[in-house]
This record gives structure tokens, C-alpha cells and sequence, in this order.
């Protein structure tokens, strides 16, 4: 058990970006660590942090799903730690738990916030991404959401991102007759059809996302699982078969915009075809958990599914990490490991 330090680092959000988010839009800012927590409290040493699209909307400051990140305040986001103090019954000093309170070192919280995880069930990090909010995330939005059945065929974009590579993975599995990733670079193309099992997949900048995805997807499209909104949105609609369904998910093209992304220009399509256009978000989905740890940690011991994470290790290389994810730097899912 290391030894509880004075003080511990962690990140602050100093002003609000405009536009892509720079270095001088974070703090990194040394503050006080008490070694003995308040009732029903425990103290955490984090080890692993996770950086997510969705934190980049919670810099802005309007209404949303989920508060803004408060100017000179810690930032916040998913987080597995150790736990090295301990005023909760339940708790106990060397119980690993996954919280929300990433972005620092050490994170003091109420334990009911606290969620218990087995590190010899899978590595620690793995919560943060394949059994964690992304997994939860593709499996909800896929099988609950996109009403997924057994021959459907899928096109994913952002597919070899945390949540894309394991919706993939999932329809596969489930029986898809063909499943269709779009990615930014020839490299994770080729792992998503030699890895991840993709029946097609294309490199959205090697040309227009309409003229690529009718080639990859000849007859059509059932299920499109959208990660990145934009053009891609905008071709999948154009290539749904009647009575397709579309989970949106996230539109990550378009979160560093400074004007308003342009919507897609072919909605009447949803008219006439009865499409389905359903946002998800995870925490409507709770009521899943079960079935999806059960169904994802099979998947995993079976060896039908793979996954990746991109690790970038120590708490000061956490803003560039997520900057990093926002350009699309990680294969899987983007983890900062810290190393003291």
C-alpha cells in the first residue's frame, strides 16, 4: 500500500474553449489530500481515467443531459482506483472501484457513488471501455435502441472507436448478414476487417461517404449506428431500406464547430422510407447492466470478442490524451494510466 501523499494533482478547466480545445484551456493544479475521509466517505488512488467525446460538450456552457464542467473546478469522468482509506461500511482499503471523479490523482467521495469491480475478471481498465459506459453504450443502443434482429445488415461509423468497434462486434456475433465500418485512417480500416470481423469497411477521407458506403452496402443498410453525424449521417439515411432504424449517438464531426453543422439535406428520405432516428443515452439503459456484463464477459472468454485500448500514461498527458481522442489519435478505447 503506498503511502497517502499531501497533496495530489489533478486537471481544471480554466475557460471555456471556442472551437478545437487548446493547452491553455486546462490547469494542472497541485490540492490537498486527506488521509482520513468523512462518514460513509472513502479515499481513492486512481489508476486508470477514461477521456470520452461527451466530455467535450460538458465544456460549453448550455443546457444539456448532463451539467457543465464548472470553470476552476476539476473536471470530471470515469475513473478505477484503489481504495487506500476507507469510512464506509463495505469499503475496505485495497477494494478496486470505478467512480466519476477521473481528472486527479486521488478522489475523495461519498461510497454510494462507488461501484466494486473484480480485477480478476478482467484487467482494471477494461471497465472504462468494454464493460464499462462505452460497452453498455454499443449493446443499449444496438439491441435496445436500433431494435437489432438476426440478419439485419449494419453500417457503423467511427467503427473503430470504443463504442463503434464493439457495436460491430455485437451485430456479428447477433447474426448480421453484413456489417460496414467507416474509419480515418487505411490502418484502422484493415483491423476492422482482419480483427474486428467487419465484412467492409472504408476511409472516409479517401473520398465521399455517399459514394463509398452504396458501394460497401449494395443492398442497402437496416441498422446505422451513428458516432459521427455529418455526411455520414446524411449517406446513411440515403442508402436505409424501408423501415430502417438509426441510433445517434454522437456527432463528433461536429463538436468543435464554431457555426452550426448543417443537417442532413435528404430528411424527406425518412418520410417515405419509415425510418427510425432514435438518439441513446447510456443512463436510460441501467436496467440492462445485468444481461450485458453476462452476454460481453462470454463474448470475451469465448474469444468472439476483441477489443483495443490506447493507453497514454501519467495524469500530466491527460488533456492531450483527450485531445488526441477528439482528432481520432486512439484505436479503441482512449485510457490514461497514471504511473505514480
Amino acid at each position: 500500500m503506498s503511502q497517502i501523499p499531501a497533496v495530489s494533482r489533478e486537471w481544471h478547466l480554466v475557460r471555456r474553449p471556442q472551437g478545437w480545445p487548446v493547452a491553455e484551456d486546462f490547469a494542472l493544479r497541485e490540492v490537498p489530500v486527506s488521509a482520513e475521509p468523512g462518514a460513509g466517505r472513502i479515499l481513492v488512488r486512481n489508476l486508470h481515467m477514461s477521456v470520452d467525446p461527451y466530455m467535450r460538450g460538458r465544456m460549453n456552457e448550455t443546457k444539456s443531459y448532463i451539467p457543465p464542467f464548472q470553470l476552476d473546478e476539476p473536471m470530471q469522468g470515469g475513473a478505477v482506483g484503489e481504495v487506500v482509506a476507507s469510512n464506509a461500511e463495505g469499503f475496505a482499503v485495497g477494494d478496486h472501484v470505478l467512480h466519476m471523479l477521473g481528472w486527479r490523482e486521488y478522489a475523495e467521495l461519498d461510497a454510494k457513488h462507488a461501484t466494486k469491480v473484480d480485477a480478476s475478471l478482467a484487467p482494471l481498465s477494461a471497465y472504462l471501455g468494454v464493460l464499462g459506459m462505452p460497452g453498455l453504450t454499443a449493446y443499449a443502443g444496438l439491441f435496445e435502441v436500433a431494435s437489432f434482429k438476426e440478419g439485419d445488415s449494419v453500417f457503423v461509423s467511427g467503427a473503430a472507436g470504443a463504442v463503434g468497434s464493439l457495436v460491430g462486434q455485437f451485430a456479428k456475433i447477433k447474426g448480421a448478414s453484413r456489417v460496414i465500418g467507416s474509419a480515418g485512417s487505411d490502418e484502422k480500416v484493415t483491423l476492422l476487417t482482419e480483427k474486428y470481423g467487419f465484412d467492409a469497411a472504408f476511409n472516409y477521407k479517401n473520398g465521399p461517404v455517399a459514394k463509398q458506403l452504396k458501394e460497401a452496402a449494395p443492398e442497402g443498410i437496416d441498422v446505422y449506428f451513428d458516432n459521427v453525424g455529418g455526411d455520414h449521417l446524411e449517406a446513411a439515411i440515403a442508402e436505409m431500406n424501408p423501415h430502417g432504424r438509426a441510433t445517434l449517438c454522437g456527432a463528433i464531426a461536429g463538436y468543435n464547430d464554431t457555426e452550426p453543422t448543417p443537417g442532413p439535406r435528404n430528411l424527406t428520405l425518412v418520410i417515405g422510407k419509415r425510418l427510425r432516428l432514435q438518439g441513446v443515452l447510456v443512463g436510460d439503459h441501467a436496467a440492462l447492466q445485468p444481461q450485458f456484463v453476462k452476454d460481453v464477459a462470454g463474448w470475451l472468454a469465448s474469444g468472439e470478442l476483441r477489443y483495443d485500448e490506447t493507453v497514454v500514461e501519467g495524469v500530466e498527458n491527460a488533456t492531450d490524451a483527450f485531445l488526441g481522442m477528439l482528432r481520432g489519435a486512439n484505436t479503441g478505447k482512449m485510457i490514461v494510466t497514471f504511473t505514480r
